[in-house]
């Protein structure tokens, strides 16, 4: 059997692929257009029967259809996207490029493939992998947010992926195309690009740099295990009803501003020789918030615990554990920690 998976060399992606062929039987093929997030080394390696990288851009319908009618998968996972906020802000036509037109060609491509083999509907699946963030901000006191919820997003980046999700439920109510889509929250892990909030922290403080952030640092995320994240999908591709959706959260709630303290401190201890006086903590260095920056995601995972699925890694364990691997990553990369 068969599972496509876009965006394959992200950092979701790159996790995906690894358990799927430690874990499954399952053919894997790995499309991704290498855009500068891409982890492709983190596949190095990987040529074995079971595996297929193809390098091609989901905003390519004609080529999507290709694919499909080339290997015949029974599952598609819909991972590949533009995700880092900051950069929605700074230029939010690529969001609306990758995220909003690259969802509708991978549907349309799917329906069309799908028409001409009818047989398969049954059961083909489609999983669209989204964000809490299309539930926008729950305030200080709001309760988690729940599937069915209104969809308030607060940044470029999310309004693209709820633009995306929108186009799924579509999709599936007018034309049948068996879509599913998940909600997680903010990913931890090795081979996360650097650019999001816990290898930006690491970069800066080996190489002995202000640790920016924003505002009060007082804004609240949930941190999910990349791992668990990906047993959660796998799970919802075996178990999940196409037309629903399903939150996947740790309930492993952090503001910024000690999440970063911790970093530090395990820093302290596994980098002391690029530790300054005083410790890393020192180096944090307060700068102006993001525009619209949402105060606190969380969200309600009842429904697919429901299905089996719990997150399993300690939060504790699972950041000593990213640290180290970004203390060896930077490490390598020339000119070593600083």
């Amino acid at each position: 059997m068969t599972l496509m998976v876009t965006g394959g060399c992200g950092f979701i992606g790159v996790h995906l692929v690894h358990w799927l062929l430690a874990h499954t039987d399952e053919r894997v093929i790995n499309i991704d257009a290498l855009t500068y997030a891409a982890q492709p080394v983190a596949l190095k390696g990987l040529a074995q029967p079971r595996y297929t990288f193809v390098q091609a851009d989901v905003t390519d319908q004609a080529g999507l259809a290709t694919l499909l009618d080339l290997y015949q998968p029974r599952a598609l996972l819909h991972l590949a996207a533009e995700t880092h906020v900051d950069r929605s802000i700074q230029s939010p036509e690529p969001f609306l490029r990758h995220n909003v037109q690259g969802t509708h060609a991978v549907l349309e491509a799917v329906r069309g493939w799908l028409a001409g083999h009818p047989a398969r509907a049954a059961d083909f699946r489609m999983l669209q992998v989204s964000t809490d963030e299309v539930y926008g901000d729950l305030g200080p006191t709001g309760a988690p947010a729940r599937e069915g919820d209104a969809y308030r997003p607060g940044s470029p980046y999310a309004a693209s992926k709820a633009a995306a999700d929108h186009l799924a439920d579509a999709w599936f109510r007018t034309w049948g195309v068996p879509v599913l889509v998940s909600h997680c929250t903010n990913n931890y892990g090795p081979w996360q690009y650097p650019e999001k909030l816990i290898p930006v922290v690491i970069r800066h403080a080996l190489r002995g740099e202000p640790i920016p952030l924003y505002g009060s640092g007082r804004q609240v995320r949930d941190w999910l295990h990349v791992e668990d994240h990906v047993r959660a999908l796998w799970l919802l591709l075996e178990k999940g009803s196409p037309g629903e959706h399903y939150n996947i959260g740790a309930d492993n709630p952090r503001n910024n501003f000690d999440l970063v303290n911790q970093v530090c401190r395990i820093l302290d201890e596994m980098s002391p020789s690029t530790a300054p006086a005083g410790g890393h903590a020192t180096l944090i260095a307060q700068v102006a918030d993001r525009p619209g920056h949402d105060w606190r995601y969380g969200l309600d995972s009842s429904k697919i615990q429901a299905l089996g699925w719990q997150a399993a890694t300690p939060f504790d364990e699972g950041l000593r554990e990213t640290v180290r691997f970004y203390i060896e990553y930077y490490r390598r990369q020339p000119g070593g920690g600083r």
